[in-house]
């Protein structure tokens, strides 16, 4: 799974299964944003949204426990 971690100027550093990678900005969606889940198809880069809704909903659930205590 690959996941953008955070934006560095013109750079977004994904989290990768094998560590950080820097990739250029333009390289993603345009509408791509911190903590998206990306897949590559055919080179191109492109935002799993259905990975996206679902680590979402696990964290506002973590969140949402956490606030309890």
């Amino acid at each position: 799974m690959t996941v953008i971690d955070r934006f560095e100027g013109e750079y977004a550093v994904l989290e990768t299964e094998s560590g950080m990678k820097n990739v250029p900005r333009e390289m993603l969606p345009e509408e791509a944003r911190e903590g998206d889940v990306l897949e590559v198809k055919d080179g191109v880069y492109i935002i799993n949204k259905k990975a996206v809704a679902e680590r979402r909903s696990t964290m506002r659930k973590k969140l949402k426990k956490l606030k309890k205590q």
